[in-house]
Order: structure tokens, then C-alpha cells, then sequence
């Protein structure tokens, strides 16, 4: 069934279900996979093509081959997108497997068998070396080293990255349910309530210790969203009942508003930490014989 579609001037927009322009999160996400990453497929199926008219041989090495570069080009999809989250978060493990490093392995290793049957050893050779490097040049490598966890506690990180993962899960449900609704602006608030919880989602991310003060925002509640969700989605699909779309439209507008004071109040929280940090700090360097000029207040910044 065809979707309509409706942005800030389309005709019946009342100007609240669309996504906020000031908040990063609710923009468009762009897949760190591109075009140049799809087209590592390419050489897989030319080489496959290219054997085809070839003896048993050279067949079965042209297969092997295509088979190995068809490898590097799913691993190198792979490793882009464990990149990119990387580089979007402030405090993040380097990916567990270097996938654009093996990439860039498994596309030598395919030219150099592909090359082998017609030229021989040491020109597959070369031929491999040659690629891996300008796979590596065209590519990059993986990062080798965690960001931000200084301090950290990593049982901490990884509570964070479970309640992370689960609470993905929850929402993905949720746009699952959703879309059998076959309503657009509704889609386009479930995502903007997403959003929200993907902000709050960031910021424990960057401080794990916050986690037990948003376990019941990221458990109870959001479970309680998605369950909401099917069963609104269930019974709009089949009456199209108005008012139960306005009861679950103001559902979400208060969720909306509890997961931004939670999270609001979560980074005050960090705030207030540093500050009494800082004034520890202060004081001790006062004790050493150490004067500092006094700190501006927040009013006087």
C-alpha cells in the first residue's frame, strides 16, 4: 500500500509529529556505506564471468577467487559501519574484529588467485600486494585503540552496551509495530520519541555511571512504549479508532517529556560532579600555597 507522505508545508501538518531540526539526533543517518564500498562487489562477479569459459582448473580457482573478494567486499560493509558508530561516540571500545584490515587482506588474496592460473606465482603475488595496499589506501584500517574509557570501570561499559543493545531491540518492536498502522504522521512521532530515548541512550554512553539512575527509563518504561505501541497499532489497524490514535499520541508526548527531563537532569548531574571536583581541586592547590583567581559562575558566563 502506498504511504503518504507530508512534511512542515504539506497540506494537514499541525507542526507537532514532525521531527525537531534542532536536535541532532533526529536527523536523517547516513550509511557510512557508500558507493565506492559497494562496488568491491564488482571484481568478485567480473573474475566469476571471466572463468566461466575457462577448464576445470581454472574455473574452480576463478570461483575460489570470486568467492574471497565477494568476502572482503561484505567485510569491508562491515567495518565501515563499526567505524562510523566508533567515531560517533565519545567514549567507545575500538571494534573487536579489524574487518577493514581483513578486508584488505581477503582483496589481495582474491586478485592473487585470480591472477595465478595466466601469470604465475610471483606476478600474484605483487598483483596482491598491490591491492591489499590500495584497498588500504582507498579504505583505511580499523581503530586499534579504545576512546574515552579512562576511568572507566569496563563492567560498567559493558552493563551500558547490553542496556544499549536490549533498548535498541525495544524500539526497532516499536517501529515494527507501528508501521502496521499504516499512518505516516504517527511513524514520523514514534521516530521522534526514538530520538529522545536514543539522546538519553548517547549520554549514558559517554558516562556509564549514570546507568542506575536511567535503568527505569531504558527498562520499565520503554517496554512499556513498545508493548503500547502493539497493541494500539493491533487495534488502529483494523477500527481507525480517533480517539484511541489521540490517547497513544499523548502517551508518547509524555514520554517524550519524561526521557528529555531524565536526560536533562543526567547531564546536570555531570555537571555538578565537575563542579565539586573542580573546587576539591581548588581548595587543595590553596592549601599548597597555590592562589587562583576565582571561577566565573554559570549566571556569569
Amino acid at each position: 500500500m502506498a504511504q503518504r507522505f507530508g512534511g512542515k508545508f504539506s497540506p494537514g501538518h499541525d507542526g507537532k509529529t514532525g521531527g525537531r531540526s534542532g536536535d541532532p539526533s533526529a536527523r536523517p543517518r547516513v550509511d557510512p556505506v557508500g558507493a565506492r564500498a559497494n562496488l568491491m562487489f564488482v571484481p568478485a562477479a567480473v573474475v566469476l564471468f571471466a572463468s566461466l569459459n575457462s577448464g576445470a582448473a581454472e574455473l574452480a580457482v576463478g570461483a575460489v577467487s570470486a568467492a574471497v573478494l565477494a568476502l572482503s567486499a561484505w567485510l569491508l560493509r562491515g567495518g565501515l559501519r563499526a567505524e562510523a558508530a566508533y567515531a560517533e561516540r565519545k567514549v567507545a571500545r575500538c571494534p573487536g574484529i579489524p574487518r577493514k584490515l581483513f578486508s584488505s587482506t581477503l582483496a589481495g588474496l582474491g586478485i592473487a588467485l585470480a591472477a595465478y592460473p595466466s601469470d604465475g606465482v610471483t606476478a600474484a603475488a605483487l598483483y596482491g600486494i598491490v591491492t591489499a595496499g590500495l584497498h588500504i589506501a582507498a579504505f583505511g584500517i580499523d581503530p586499534f585503540r579504545d576512546k574515552g574509557m579512562e576511568g572507566i570501570d569496563t563492567f560498567q561499559q559493558d552493563r551500558v552496551a547490553r542496556t544499549v543493545r536490549e533498548a535498541e531491540t525495544l524500539l526497532t518492536q516499536m517501529s515494527d509495530a507501528i508501521s502496521r498502522a499504516r499512518d505516516r504522521r504517527l511513524e514520523e512521532r514514534v521516530a521522534q520519541f526514538q530520538a529522545t530515548v536514543r539522546t538519553m541512550l548517547r549520554t549514558l554512553e559517554d558516562d556509564p555511571r549514570d546507568l542506575s539512575a536511567a535503568r527505569r527509563y531504558t527498562g520499565v518504561y520503554l517496554m512499556g512504549a513498545r508493548d503500547a505501541t502493539i497493541r494500539f497499532a493491533d487495534l488502529y489497524s483494523r477500527s481507525q479508532d480517533a480517539a484511541a490514535r489521540a490517547d497513544y499520541l499523548a502517551l508518547l508526548d509524555d514520554l517524550d517529556q519524561n526521557f528529555s527531563a531524565k536526560t536533562q537532569k543526567l547531564l546536570e548531574n555531570d555537571q555538578g560532579a565537575l563542579d565539586i571536583e573542580i573546587g576539591v581541586l581548588r581548595d587543595r592547590l590553596e592549601r599548597e600555597g597555590v592562589h587562583l583567581p576565582p571561577s566565573p559562575t554559570r549566571e556569569d558566563q
